[in-house]
C-alpha cells in the first residue's frame, strides 16, 4: 500500500506569502532620481541634454573643471497632506540626483550657455582653444 499524504493548499510559500502581506501596507523602495544624458558635438562645442523631470530651475546645479561635467539636482516635493487623508502608498523620491562625466577636451566654462525647459536641462559647452606647445631651449 502507498504512504498517503496530506494535501494543504496553503503550504505552498507563495500562497502563504500573499495572504499574509495582504494586510501590510504597500511600501515600494524609493529609487533616486536619475539623470539621463545625451552627449553630441555641433560647430565645435558639445551640446548636452540631460534629462531632470520634476525639479525646479533654482534646484539645479552645474560645475565644470576642466573637462569633467558634475549635474546635480535637489529633488523636493509639497507636501499634500489635506485634512482627513492618510497617504497609502507613494513611489516619489524626494532627495538630491547627481551625475558627473568626462568630455575629451577642456570646457570654456565662462563661455558655455545652461538652458532649462520642460524638464530637459541643455548644456552647450565650448570647447577652450587649444594651447600651443612651449618649446623649451636646451642649455
Amino acid at each position: 500500500m502507498s504512504n498517503v499524504t496530506l494535501y494543504h493548499p496553503f503550504a505552498d510559500p507563495a500562497i502563504d506569502d500573499l495572504f499574509r502581506g495582504f494586510f501590510r501596507p504597500v511600501r515600494a523602495e524609493r529609487d533616486a532620481v536619475s539623470i539621463k544624458l545625451d552627449v553630441a558635438e555641433k560647430d565645435g562645442n558639445y551640446v548636452v541634454r540631460a534629462e531632470i523631470p520634476g525639479v525646479a530651475k533654482d534646484d539645479i546645479q552645474v560645475s565644470i573643471e576642466g573637462n569633467q561635467v558634475t549635474l546635480g539636482a535637489e529633488v523636493k516635493r509639497e507636501s499634500e497632506k489635506r485634512d482627513g487623508e492618510r497617504v497609502l502608498h507613494s513611489e516619489r523620491y524626494v532627495g538630491n540626483a547627481f551625475r558627473s562625466f568626462t568630455l575629451p577636451s577642456e570646457i570654456d566654462e565662462a563661455a558655455s550657455t545652461a538652458k532649462y525647459e520642460n524638464g530637459v536641462l541643455e548644456l552647450t559647452l565650448v570647447k577652450k582653444a587649444a594651447v600651443a606647445g612651449k618649446r623649451l631651449t636646451i642649455q
